[in-house]
């Protein structure tokens, strides 16, 4: 197999650069953490309008770094993993770098479109299985976005979570079936006044993030003329951030690597499922999806074992959507997780 080269980059679109965007802690906390493990499944990001959720995502997917894919394969697929493998393998094809995809999501798409269709009359007519790739197999091993999530189709959401949750998508028609890799991180974003996910599909997202806009009026004239800044001349811009850009992708990748090795203490395990047990909440995903961002977390600081700060950062984005029992209730703004997990994880 030949050895991986970069495709050219010059004539892509210029993305604000994510270390520049100024706030948003939580929203820009709950995506790194997803992309070091993609298992804790997903960030659900709810806030005002002009908060800058779709900005923030499309530059984290523009500063992670370049994986190595088969040429030409509609499925992004890795050429040293089989789980990351077209079916039809096609490891003859050369090996080439890109960027991590980022597929947008629109909320009018059919399902034929997100999950790709068969050719029934080509099947029959050649003996082929003629399929056509969807969203789903372009979105493999990069990141899915769907803006006003909250206003999809609950089938299509159902979906996407499935595939999200077994990195698989399966299309069945007339007794063809046709299985693809489809190994992404889920992102869905909205507006609480135009209503919120039923609470059985809010479960499935490992975490919750919530944005306001900014207040202080110093920090608003920063944001708007760094937008300007860029806008009117991106490349100095871009050159400003260059180095904060190259230092957080570089801790990311060490994050990933170092993720295995990662362990946490017996008793702080007992302590994450006490919480989840005092709030009442449905389920293992609360107790899995904790564990996972906590460890996801000290890996991001470069460490391999988990304090009680790290779940202390955590627990608020992997719970508060977990409490909403009635579809009629807004979502637990975190006081509720954040005050039993003090009572608990302060006890000996």
């Amino acid at each position: 197999m030949n050895s991986p080269v970069s495709t050219p980059t010059n004539n892509r679109r210029r993305v604000f650069p994510f270390t520049a965007i100024v706030g948003q802690e939580e929203m820009k906390l709950a995506l790194i953490l997803n992309v070091i493990d993609p298992f804790i499944g997903g960030v659900m990001i709810m806030g005002d309008r002009g908060t800058g959720k779709s900005t923030t995502i499309r530059a984290l997917a523009d500063l992670l770094p370049e994986i190595d894919v088969i040429a030409g394969d509609p499925f992004n697929s890795s050429p040293g993993d089989p789980d990351l493998m077209n079916p039809q393998n096609q490891s003859d094809r050369p090996v080439i770098k890109t960027k991590v995809p980022m597929v947008d999501l629109p909320l009018g798409a059919t399902e034929d479109r997100v999950c790709g269709t068969i050719d029934i009359e080509k099947a029959l007519a050649e003996g082929v299985k003629a399929f056509e790739p969807g969203l789903l197999a372009k979105a493999n091993r990069g990141i899915l976005y769907v803006d006003e999530v909250n206003l999809l189709d609950d089938h299509l959401v159902d979906v996407l979570l499935d595939s999200a949750a077994s990195g698989w998508n399966t299309v069945e028609r007339e007794g063809i079936s046709i299985r693809h890799p489809a190994r992404f991180v889920l992102v869905g974003s909205g507006n609480p006044e135009e209503g919120e996910l039923r609470p059985q599909l809010l479960d499935r997202f490992g975490m919750h993030a919530e944005i306001r806009t900014v207040k202080e009026p110093e920090l608003r004239v920063q944001i708007v003329e760094q937008r300007s800044a860029f806008d009117q001349d991106p490349e100095p811009f871009l050159n400003k951030y260059q180095h904060d850009q190259s230092h957080l992708q570089d801790q990311i990748s060490k994050a990933q690597t170092l993720l295995p090795q990662v362990e946490m203490d017996y008793e702080l395990r007992v302590k994450i499922s006490r919480v989840c047990s005092e709030l009442d909440v449905d389920g293992l995903r609360g107790d899995i999806v904790t564990n996972r961002a906590a460890k996801a977390l000290a890996a991001y600081e470069g460490r391999t074992e988990v304090t009680v700060d790290d779940i202390h950062r955590v627990i608020v984005l992997c719970l508060r959507h977990r409490l909403r029992k009635d579809p009629l209730e807004s979502i637990d703004s975190g006081y509720k997780v954040d005050k039993v997990a003090s009572q608990i994880f302060a006890t000996n």
